[in-house]
C-alpha cells in the first residue's frame, strides 16, 4: 500500500505547476520519514533519481524540500544507490551549472552527515575524496569552486578523518599546496580543512605538515599575507593534535617569536595569530613548553600595552579623588580610530598571559614580580572588550594563588600571597579610577577583580574601606545601573563584611545602608536577595557584641527591620527572596531584639506563619534557632508554644533536612526557654524523637540523643520525662549500641544519654548498667555482638560508673574483676567485656585501691582467644593511664622479662604513650630513658606487628620529648640493618600531626634525612618514607615544600614496575607469581594524591601524567584505583596538562571498562571489578568535564563506546550524577 502511494506522489512531483511539485515533495518527506518505511530496488532507484532531479527545480523552496528528502532517504537506501547519488551529486558539483553548485554542495553536505555506519562511509569515501580533491587542486578550478570543495572536505575529515588513513597522505599534498593560494578564502579553509584532517593523522604526516609550515615561515621574501595564514595554520595544528605538537616546538616558538618583535609597524594580525599559537601551546603542550615560558612572559608584557598610534599623556593625574565629573568626559577613552586594530594584539597577548598563569603554577612568585605591576597599569586599557580581558587574566592569577597556596598560613617574604598583599594599595587605587567609568561592563568587571581578591586574602582591604565606599554607593545608587551591575556590587559588599574586622566600617555604615537598604526595595528578585544577604552581614557589624560600645547602632535597627518586614510580609515573590528575608528578619530580632520590644508581636507571628508553608519552613526553623541563641533572651512568649507544637510534629516529616534543623532548634529552645515550656510539651517531644534513633542516621541520632539529654537535665521537669524517657528511648538506645556503625558525635551523645539519664529521677543505676551488660550477650538469632559493640558497651559503662560516684563504681570493678577470676573459658564473651571496661574505668580514675588489679588483668593474657588477649593488653594499659608512677614501671618489667608476652605488652605501652601525647602530660626521665632503652631493643624484630607497635610508640614520644627523640632517630636512619631504618621512617610518620606541636621546628631541619631514604635499597624502607612523605604532605606540607624539587623524580621512580621485585612460587600443581613492589607502588600513588591537594605548585603534572600514571592506569588494581582518583583531580586542578596527553590515558581506562572476570571468578573478584570499572568511569566523567576534550579522535571513541554498552551507560549516568 505504501509504495502505491508513494508511486502516485513521484507522478505528481514532476507536474508542471511547483505548488503541486512542493506539496508532492513535502508528502515525500512525511512518508521517508515513518518508522515502518521500505524501499525495494526498483523504487530505490526511482526515489533517489526524483529527488536529485528536484534538487535542481526552478523554484527554491521544491529544491529546498528535497534536501531535507536526502537525510531519511540516505538511511534507507543501499550502499549502491549511495555511491550513485554521490558521484552524481560531485559531477553537478565539479562540472554543473554555477546555480546548482550551492545546492548539491549542501546536498553533498546531507549525505557526509547522515551516514553513520563506517563500512557506508567507506564507500562513499572511496568515490567522493578523489573528486573533492580533484576540485581543490586542478587548475582552472574557480575560488568559489575550491571553497566548497575545502569545505565539505573539512565536513567529511572531522566525522571520517580516520577511516581515509590510505589517502591521508594525498590529502595533505593537495591542502598543503593550497596554503599559498592567492585566494585569502582558500587559505582560511584549507586551515581548517588540515586541522580536522591533523587529528587523525599519524606522527609521521604530522612532523611534515608541520615541517613544511616552519619552511614557509623561515623562507624570505615571502608576502606577509602568507606568513600570517602559516602562522594561523601552526595554532590550528596544535589546537587539532594537542600535547602531539609538543616534538615541533623547538622549530616553532623561536619562529613565533622572531616574527613577533620583527613584523612591521602596521601588521597587527601577525602578531595577534603569532600570540594565538604561543597560547595555544601553551595550553596543550605544557611540558615541551617550559623552557620557552619566560620568553613568553616577556613578550606578552611587552605587547600587553602595545598601542603605537597613542600615547597615554593621561598618565597619573587624574589621581586625586576629588575631581569633578567635567574632566572625566575628556578622558583617554575619547580617543578612537576604526583602521587601528592594535587592540588585537593587546588582547593576544593578555590571553596569552592567561594561559601562563593558568598552566605554570610554579611561576606563581615570578608571575607577581614581573606580569601583576603591569596588569595592575593596564586596567587603564582605554578599548573596552581587551580592558575585560585584562581583568580575566588578573582573576586568573588570583584563582591560581588561592589554588596554590590552599591550606598555607605562612606569610614569608616570597610565598605568592605575600607579594599579592604588597599589590592591594596599587590595586585598590587602580580599580577605584575604574569604578568611575562610565560604562557598565567595566565596573562590574571591577567588582569581579575585587571579588575574586577578597575570596583569596579575606582582610587586605582593610585599609582601603573608605576609597571604596563611593565606588559601590554609585553603583546601587545611580540610574544608569543595570541589575548585573548591582548585583556584582551586592556580592563584594557581601564579601568584605564577611572578611573583615566589624570596626573597620563603623565610620561608613551610614554611607553604605542607605543604597543597600534601597536595593532591598528592588523590583528584580535576585538584587533584592542579594541585598536582604548583605543586610544580614551589615546586622553582624553593626552589632558585633551585644554590649554594642563604642558604636552607637540604635539609629540603623529601625530603618533596617521596616525594609526587610516589608519583604517578609509579601506574599508574592520569589522564594529566594523569601527565605533570605526570613533569615535575615531572624538575624535581626537575635542581635537587635532588646531594641525593637514593640514591633516583636507583629514580626515574630510572621515568621511562625512561614513555618506552616512547605517552601519556606526549613529557613523558618532555622531562623528561630538563631533567635533562641541570642544572648537578648528575646521575649518569645506571644509565639512559644504555637512553635513548639509545630516543630514536634516535623519530626515526623519525612524531609531529613528538615528533622536536623528542627532538634537543633527544639534543643536551643528548651536550653532558652525550659521553664515556659511544660512537661506535657516535653513528653511529646520525646515521643518523637525515640523513633529517630538509629544506626541508619548516625548524625540525627546524635542531634536526638543530644535533645532527650537536655529533656533530662531540666530541674523543672516532671518526673513523667524520665519515665517516658525510660519506656520510649531507652530500648532504642541499647538497640542502638549494639550497632557496629557506632562512633563519632553520635557515640559521645549516647554515653552522655546514659550519664544523664542516672542523674535523672526514678532510673536506677543497677538496672542501667545490668541492661547495658546484657545487651552484650550474644544472642541466638544474631549471633555474637561485633567488637566495635563492645567497646562502645563499656565505654558507657564507663561514664555511667563514673556518673554515679566512687562507691557504685568500687562495686562495679569488683564485679568485673570478679568475672575476670571466675575462670570459666567458656564464656569468653564476658571477659572480653569486662576487660574493655576495666580498662575504660581505669583511663577516667585511678584504680590503685583494687590491690593486684594488673596481674588480674595480666592473667588474661594466657587466654587462648585472640580479642581477649588484645582487650586485655587495651586495658592494662589504660589502667596504668590512671596511675603512671605505679603502673608504668610495671609494664616496663614485664616486657624485659616476659618473652612471649611481648607483643602484647608493647600494646599496653602504646596505649599509655598515645594517651599521654594526646594530653600533652610530661613523663619522668628516667621513664622515658628506659622506655627508649627497651623501644630501640625491638626495632629489628622479626614480626612486623612489633615493629609496627614500636614505631608508633617513638613517634608519639617525640611528640612529647622531641629534642631527645629527633636525634636519636636521626642516628639510626643510618643503621646496617633495614628494619631499623624503616621503623624509625615510620616514627617519624607517627609523629607529623596535624595540630602544631613543639617537635615542629626541631625535625623541620633534619626531616630530609629521614626522607631521603626514599632512594634505600630495601624496599620496606623505600615504602616507609613514601608513606612519611605522604603524611607529612597532608598534616604539615610547609615541612616538605622545599625538599620536593629533589624528592619528586625519586617518588615518581617508585611508582615503576620493578621486573626485579617480582618472583614466581612454585606451589607444586600450579606456580604463583608474587609482585613484591605493588604495595610500594599503590603507597606512592596514593603519595602524590595526597601532593596534588597540599603542594600542587610543586609538582609538575605534565611530567609525571606520561609516563607515570599511564603505567598505573594499566597496573594491577589496588594501583588503579589511587590512579584513577589522580588522574580526576587532575582533570579539574590542571585541565591543560591532562588534556595534552589525552589521547594516550584511553587505551588503558577502555581496557579496564572491558575487562571481563573469569568464568569462574568468586564473588569478591566480581565486586572488586565491579568497583574498579565504576572508578574508571569516575575518572572518565572528569575528563569529560574538560572543555577541549573534543579535539582527541580516541577520547570521542572511548565515550561512544561507553553509549554504545547498556550497562556501562548506565553505570556511567548514575554516576556523572552523583
Amino acid at each position: 500500500m505504501a509504495n502505491l502511494a508513494i508511486t502516485s506522489i513521484l507522478e505528481k512531483m514532476t507536474g508542471k505547476d511547483k505548488d503541486y511539485r512542493y506539496m508532492a515533495t513535502s508528502d515525500l518527506l512525511n512518508e521517508l520519514n515513518k518508522e515502518g518505511f521500505r524501499a525495494d530496488a526498483d523504487l530505490e532507484i526511482k526515489l533517489s533519481n526524483i529527488v536529485l532531479q528536484q534538487l535542481d527545480d526552478a523554484a527554491g523552496d521544491v529544491s529546498g524540500l528535497a534536501v531535507k528528502c536526502l537525510a531519511p532517504l540516505v538511511k534507507k537506501v543501499s550502499e549502491t544507490r549511495l555511491v550513485e547519488m554521490t558521484n552524481k551529486l560531485c559531477d553537478k558539483l565539479l562540472n554543473g551549472k554555477d546555480q546548482h553548485r550551492d545546492i548539491a554542495s549542501i546536498a553533498l553536505k546531507t549525505i557526509v552527515s547522515e551516514v553513520t555506519t563506517s563500512a557506508v562511509a567507506q564507500c562513499v569515501l572511496v568515490s567522493l575524496s578523489p573528486q573533492l580533491i580533484k576540485g581543490i587542486t586542478s587548475p582552472g578550478m574557480t575560488t568559489e569552486m575550491k571553497c566548497e570543495c575545502l569545505d565539505i572536505l573539512c565536513d567529511v575529515l572531522h566525522k571520517f578523518g580516520n577511516l581515509m588513513a590510505t589517502d591521508h597522505e594525498l590529502l595533505l599534498g593537495a591542502l598543503l599546496s593550497q596554503l599559498s593560494s592567492n585566494q585569502a578564502s582558500v587559505r582560511k579553509k584549507t586551515v581548517s580543512c588540515i586541522a580536522s584532517l591533523a587529528s587523525s593523522l599519524s606522527d609521521d604526516l604530522l612532523a611534515k605538515a608541520t615541517v613544511e609550515v616552519v619552511r614557509n615561515l623561515r623562507s624570505k621574501g615571502v608576502k606577509p599575507e602568507m606568513t600570517r595564514t602559516n602562522i594561523q595554520m601552526i595554532g590550528a595544528l596544535s589546537r587539532a593534535v594537542g600535547y602531539r605538537f609538543g616534538s615541533h616546538l623547538g622549530d616553532t616558538v623561536p619562529v613565533l617569536i622572531n616574527y613577533c618583535t620583527s613584523a612591521s609597524e602596521n601588521d597587527e594580525e601577525l602578531r595577534e595569530y603569532s600570540l594565538q599559537a604561543l597560547e595555544s601551546f601553551l595550553l596543550r603542550c605544557p611540558r615541551d613548553i617550559s623552557s620557552y615560558c619566560d620568553e613568553i612572559l616577556h613578550l606578552t608584557l611587552e605587547y600587553l600595552s602595545y598601542d603605537p598610534n597613542f600615547t597615554d599623556n593621561m598618565e597619573e593625574d587624574t589621581d586625586d579623588e576629588n575631581h569633578e565629573e567635567e574632566e572625566d568626559d575628556e578622558s583617554a577613552t575619547e580617543y578612537t580610530d576604526d583602521e587601528d586594530v592594535s587592540w588585537k594584539v593587546r588582547r593576544a597577548a593578555a590571553k596569552c598571559l592567561a594561559a601562563l598563569i593558568v598552566s605554570r603554577p610554579e611561576m606563581l612568585s615570578k608571575l607577581y614580580e614581573e606580569a601583576c605591576p603591569k596588569l595592575i597599569d593596564r586596567f587603564k586599557e582605554r578599548e573596552e572588550n581587551v580592558k575585560m580581558d585584562v581583568f580575566n587574566t588578573f582573576i586568573e592569577l588570583l584563582r591560581q594563588t588561592g589554588n596554590v597556596t590552599k591550606g598555607q598560613t605562612d606569610m614569608n617574604e616570597l610565598s605568592p600571597r605575600w607579594l599579592l598583599k604588597q599589590e592591594v594599595p596599587k590595586i585598590v587605587k587602580s580599580i577605584n579610577r575604574q569604578l568611575r567609568e562610565k560604562t557598565i561592563k567595566t565596573k562590574v568587571g571591577a567588582f569581579s577583580v575585587l571579588k575574586e581578591l577578597v575570596v583569596v586574602l579575606p582582610d587586605c582591604l582593610a585599609d582601603h574601606i573608605g576609597s571604596l565606599i563611593s565606588g559601590i554607593e554609585k553603583a546601587l545608587s545611580d540610574k544608569s545601573s543595570t541589575s548585573n551591575l548591582k548585583i556584582e556590587a551586592l556580592i563584594f559588599t557581601r564579601l568584605v563584611l564577611a572578611s573583615h574586622s566589624p570596626s573597620v566600617f563603623h565610620p561608613y555604615i551610614k554611607a553604605l545602608s542607605s543604597p543597600v537598604l534601597s536595593a532591598v526595595g528592588e523590583r528584580y528578585y535576585k538584587v533584592t536577595a542579594e541585598a536582604l544577604r548583605v543586610c544580614g552581614e551589615l546586622v553582624r557589624v553593626v552589632r558585633p557584641n551585644i554590649e554594642g560600645y563604642g558604636f552607637d547602632f540604635k539609629p540603623y535597627v529601625h530603618p533596617i527591620y521596616n525594609a526587610i518586614m516589608t519583604r517578609l510580609t509579601n506574599q508574592d515573590q520569589d522564594q529566594e527572596v523569601k527565605e533570605c528575608a526570613i533569615s535575615c528578619m531572624g538575624l535581626l530580632v537575635s542581635t537587635f531584639g532588646d531594641n525593637l520590644r514593640a514591633e516583636l508581636p507583629a514580626c515574630l507571628p510572621v515568621l511562625v506563619d512561614r513555618m506552616g508553608n512547605e517552601i519556606t519552613r526549613l529557613t523558618a526553623v532555622k531562623a528561630f534557632a538563631v533567635i533562641a541563641t541570642s544572648p537578648l533572651n528575646i521575649d518569645l512568649s506571644c509565639v512559644l508554644e504555637h512553635v513548639i507544637t509545630e516543630l514536634t510534629a516535623f519530626l515526623r516529616k519525612a524531609n531529613r533536612a528538615l528533622r536536623q534543623a528542627t532538634l537543633g532548634t527544639l534543643n536551643s529552645l528548651i536550653v532558652a526557654y525550659g521553664d515556659k515550656i511544660g512537661s506535657s510539651a516535653y513528653e511529646v517531644i520525646i515521643v518523637e524523637l525515640s523513633s529517630l534513633i538509629s544506626d541508619s542516621d548516625l548524625h540525627m541520632t546524635a542531634l536526638a540523643l543530644e535533645l532527650c539529654c537536655t529533656l533530662m537535665a531540666d530541674k523543672r521537669a516532671s518526673p513523667n520525662v524520665g519515665l517516658a524517657v525510660r519506656n520510649k528511648v531507652l530500648p532504642q538506645a541499647l538497640t542502638l549500641i549494639k550497632s557496629s556503625l557506632l562512633q563519632g558525635q553520635a557515640l559521645m551523645a549516647l554515653q552522655n544519654f546514659f550519664a544523664t539519664l542516672v542523674y535523672s529521677a526514678n532510673t536506677s543505676f543497677d538496672a542501667l548498667l545490668d541492661s547495658l551488660l546484657s545487651s552484650a550477650k550474644p544472642s541466638p538469632q544474631s549471633g555474637g555482638v561485633a567488637k566495635q559493640a563492645l567497646c562502645s558497651i563499656a565505654q558507657c559503662v564507663a561514664v555511667l560508673c563514673l556518673a554515679a560516684g566512687d562507691q557504685k563504681c568500687s562495686t562495679t570493678v569488683k564485679m568485673l574483676t570478679d568475672i575476670l577470676r571466675d575462670d570459666s573459658s567458656s564464656n569468653s564473651a564476658k571477659q572480653h567485656l569486662a576487660l574493655l571496661c576495666l580498662g575504660e574505668i581505669g583511663r577516667r580514675k585511678d584504680l590503685s585501691s583494687h590491690a593486684h588489679i594488673e596481674n588480674i588483668v595480666i592473667e588474661s593474657f594466657q587466654s587462648p582467644f585472640e580479642e581477649i588477649k588484645s582487650a586485655a593488653s587495651y586495658a592494662l594499659g589504660n589502667i596504668a593511664v590512671g596511675n603512671l608512677s605505679k603502673y608504668l614501671p610495671f609494664i616496663l618489667d614485664q616486657i624485659d622479662n616476659q618473652q612471649k608476652k611481648q607483643y602484647l605488652l608493647l600494646h599496653s605501652l602504646k596505649e599509655v604513650i598515645v594517651r599521654q601525647s594526646v594530653d600533652k602530660a610530661e613523663f619522668q626521665d628516667s621513664s622515658v630513658e628506659k622506655i627508649l632503652k627497651l623501644l630501640f631493643n625491638h626495632c629489628e624484630s622479626e614480626e612486623e606487628g612489633v615493629r609496627n607497635v614500636v614505631a608508633e610508640c617513638l613517634g608519639k614520644i617525640a611528640l612529647i620529648e622531641p629534642a631527645k627523640l629527633v636525634p636519636a632517630l636521626k642516628v639510626r636512619t643510618a643503621s646496617p640493618a633495614a628494619f631499623t631504618r624503616a621503623t624509625v621512617v615510620i616514627a617519624v610518620k607517627y609523629s607529623i600531626v596535624e595540630r602544631p606541636e613543639k617537635i615542629d621546628e626541631i625535625i623541620y631541619p633534619e626531616i630530609s634525612s629521614f626522607l631521603m631514604l626514599i632512594k634505600d635499597h630495601d624496599r620496606h624502607v623505600r615504602r616507609a618514607a613514601v608513606l612519611a612523605l605522604s603524611t607529612a604532605a597532608h598534616n604539615k606540607p610547609n615541612l616538605i615544600k622545599g625538599l620536593l624539587p629533589e624528592l619528586l623524580p625519586l617518588l615518581y621512580d617508585q611508582t615503576i614496575v620493578k621486573q626485579e621485585l617480582i618472583r614466581t612460587v612454585d606451589l607444586g600443581p600450579f606456580k604463583h607469581i608474587v609482585d613484591d613492589g605493588l604495595e610500594l607502588r599503590k603507597a606512592a600513588f596514593e603519595c602524590v594524591d595526597t601532593l596534588l591537594d597540599s603542594c600542587l605548585d610543586q609538582v609538575n603534572p605534565s611530567s609525571f601524567i606520561v609516563p607515570y600514571l599511564k603505567s598505573g592506569l594499566d597496573d594491577h588494581y589496588d594501583v588503579k584505583m589511587p590512579c584513577h582518583l589522580i588522574l580526576s583531580k587532575l582533570a579539574d586542578k590542571c585541565p591543560s596538562a591532562v588534556l595534552a596527553v589525552l589521547d594516550s590515558l584511553v587505551d588503558p581506562l577502555l581496557k579496564t571498562i572491558n575487562f571481563k572476570p573469569k568464568q569462574d571468578a568468586v564473588k569478591q573478584e566480581v565486586d572488586r571489578n565491579e568497583d574498579m570499572i565504576r572508578s574508571a568511569l569516575r575518572a572518565i566523567a572528569s575528563l569529560n568535564r574538560i572543555s577541549g576534550g573534543d579535539c582527541s579522535l580516541k577520547f570521542k571513541h572511548l565515550m561512544n563506546e561507553i553509549s554504545k554498552s547498556s550497562t556501562l551507560w548506565e553505570k556511567y549516568h548514575s554516576i556523572r550524577n552523583e
